[in-house]
């Protein structure tokens, strides 16, 4: 008679959470999403700071103005695909560089991630016996926030060396976790455009 493995949810000593701010940003006219500024501060900060006390240590993934992000005293890296080639180009850079077992993933368009992020998809891996945790809002994936092992890192060189880029793609390739976030959808409102960064505003001055 098989047992069940008993999988523990990382700890937060090793992981590394990874912060996406590599993109081009095309509808927001190609500015760099993560310094733009929202409720007096660029974006990349409130991320910084709900991010800081989960994880062991932040890297930014960022293709342009890598040293303003450098000035937050965090590692920064670029994509080692050239071309913007979407969050997991991003992500294979980072897995390849990181020094802890595991790391997290979120935008740096989204000024308000859960507190409580990282312990919840640790524990999603955990319940669900998966490779990974992807976040659910409850009505749809949001896919670039996930807590992802560094092993992984050889089916994702594979994966974007066959040309595809897309993520869902990817995850279905592998067990996936789903950390449900429904009692939280704030925690995944990002800015696309002026018209959000602007509703958000007036959400945070309420």
């Amino acid at each position: 008679m098989g047992t069940d493995i008993d999988i523990q949810p990382p700890q937060r000593e090793a992981i590394t959470g990874v912060i996406l701010a590599g993109g081009m940003a095309r509808r927001l006219g190609g500015q760099d999403k993560g310094l733009l500024p929202f409720s007096g501060r660029p974006l990349v900060e409130w991320v910084i700071e709900a991010l800081a006390p989960q994880v062991k240590g932040i890297l930014i993934s960022a293709n342009r103005n890598q040293d303003i992000y450098a000035a937050y005293g965090h590692a920064v890296i670029g994509d080692d695909l050239e071309g913007f080639q979407g969050p997991l180009a991003g992500l294979a850079s980072a897995l390849s560089r990181v020094e802890t077992p595991w790391v997290v993933t979120l935008p740096c368009d989204g000024p308000f991630p859960a507190p409580d992020l990282v312990r919840r998809l640790g524990a999603a891996v955990a319940e669900q016996k998966a490779e990974m945790a992807v976040a659910t809002d409850g009505e749809r994936l949001q896919p670039v926030y996930a807590l992802v092992p560094a092993s992984i890192v050889p089916s994702l060189r594979r994966f974007l060396a066959q040309g595809e880029r897309g993520v869902r793609r990817w995850y279905a390739q592998h067990r996936v976790a789903l950390a449900d976030f429904s009692d939280c959808p704030r925690a995944f409102a990002n800015i696309n455009s002026r018209r959000d960064g602007e509703r958000l505003e007036r959400d945070v001055s309420h």
